[in-house]
């Protein structure tokens, strides 16, 4: 696989789940504490996300970073819209800005 059939499994994913993340391991097992930090957080939520573990697919791995032109893992799409990486679902996650991203799902 490609970056070019990288990018079509990554936006089917988006597309197909209301909230995605692409992390490091799994929700059980993270394999980062970045990932770890934001299965955290959206649990917290009590909301159903979906999640990829990159490090199963090396093509997906870095097809992740090219596609949203953000460099780091994890990374977080609600309603098919790119939210942002650990620090930024932390800070909005802070300012209680978050809960109001999740509400639409």
């Amino acid at each position: 696989m490609g970056e070019k059939e990288a990018h079509a499994q990554i936006k089917e994913a988006i597309e197909s789940n209301d909230i995605t993340v692409f992390m490091k391991g799994t929700p059980a097992a993270p394999q980062c504490g970045f990932s770890a930090h934001v299965v955290q957080i959206l649990n917290s939520y009590g909301k159903t996300y979906h999640t990829i573990n990159v490090l199963d697919d090396w093509d997906l791995r870095e097809g992740i970073k090219s596609f949203a032109s953000w460099p780091t893992i994890p990374q977080i799409y609600v309603k098919g819209k790119f939210i942002g990486g650990c620090d930024i679902t932390a800070e909005l996650h802070r300012k209680g800005e978050l809960k109001t991203i999740l509400d639409q799902v």
